[in-house]
């Protein structure tokens, strides 16, 4: 796959096309890209996503912005694996902002990408004020050679799939759900950072990884496997959160407690698969407190995959 950081001026190829922020790329997302590659082949004409940077919804909102689901490097990754051809990364700020549909259309679909045929959400709105929608781009595509098609929303097993609705069951500790709505185990992925090594003095070294959501969709200990270590899934037992009883620097992060595991793993890039929480982060008295709980949280983990092996 192709990434593009920005808008081409004018359009070497024609494209086929779809726009949106696909945090998490749940299964509403992967049908939306299915159809997009499905008229690629057709066509004949390269699949391209446009999405923006950062999320319109986390630069207008600050403080109350949505949790995010996937990094960028993450949802690169998500988006490829779906056969994407070609991403383009807008860069959401003040100028992208107050785009006028019209001109939202006439200087990056038309000239910008060449968009052939258009692919959206049925709910998708755009440029300032979001006064862009569906009605709009049909009008548009009649006039000046391209197609537009909406698609509903994805419906799993009754309910409505969505990022808000992966946020809640992740929020509310439901894996299973979550992994239901994306199709796949909610996962992070990172470098593994040198770290301050308390974990080894207590028995529980942990690999650190580096955590690039500021505000992580979830919290808490959770029973885990990782890719990225070995030609299979490792078990292990991770905690993503602030760690209380080490130190108050308020920043959260990635720890994991590979099971088995004796080798060096600085430096690999991991991805942690969330497969069940099992507690909420919890501050206590002593470190001597702390890693008999780490213990507990251990055999616990080790008893799921007992009964549910890799």
């Amino acid at each position: 796959m192709q990434v593009f950081r920005g808008i081409p001026e004018r359009a070497e190829h024609g494209c086929v096309l779809t726009i949106g922020n696909f945090d998490g790329v749940h299964r509403g997302h992967q049908a939306l890209l299915a159809k997009l590659t499905a008229k690629s082949r057709a066509t004949g004409l390269p699949s391209g996503v446009l999405t923006f940077e950062p999320h319109p919804r986390e630069y207008f909102a600050h403080e109350n912005r949505p949790r995010r689901l996937t990094s960028l490097r993450e949802k690169i990754l998500l988006l490829e694996a779906q056969g994407v051809d070609r991403l383009y990364i807008a860069r959401f700020n003040q100028k992208l902002a107050e785009l006028t549909p019209e001109a939202f259309i006439d200087e990056m679909l038309i000239r910008g990408l060449g968009v052939r045929h258009l692919l959206i959400g049925d709910d998708f709105c755009f440029g300032k004020g979001r006064k862009g929608n569906f009605e709009m781009l049909k009008a548009v595509g009649d006039d000046v050679g391209f197609q537009v098609e909406a698609m509903h929303t994805v419906v799993h097993e009754g309910e409505r799939v969505s990022s808000s609705a992966v946020r809640a069951a992740l929020a509310e500790g439901d894996m299973p759900h979550a992994a239901r709505l994306l199709g796949r185990p909610y996962s992070m992925s990172g470098r593994v950072l040198h770290g301050d090594k308390i974990g080894r003095t207590i028995g529980f070294p942990t690999a650190n990884i580096q955590l690039k959501h500021r505000s992580p969709p979830l919290m808490g200990i959770y029973t885990v496997s990782v890719d990225g270590l070995a030609d299979k899934p490792w078990p292990g037992v991770a905690s993503v959160g602030v760690r209380p009883t080490i130190n108050d620097a308020g920043r959260p992060s990635l720890e994991v407690h590979l099971f088995d595991w004796n080798a060096d793993c600085y430096d690999a890039h991991l991805r942690v698969n969330f497969l069940r929480k099992q507690r909420d982060e919890v501050r206590y008295d002593s470190l001597d407190a702390l890693t008999a709980q780490i213990a507990r949280d251990a055999d616990e983990a080790r008893a799921y995959f007992a009964q549910n092996p890799l």
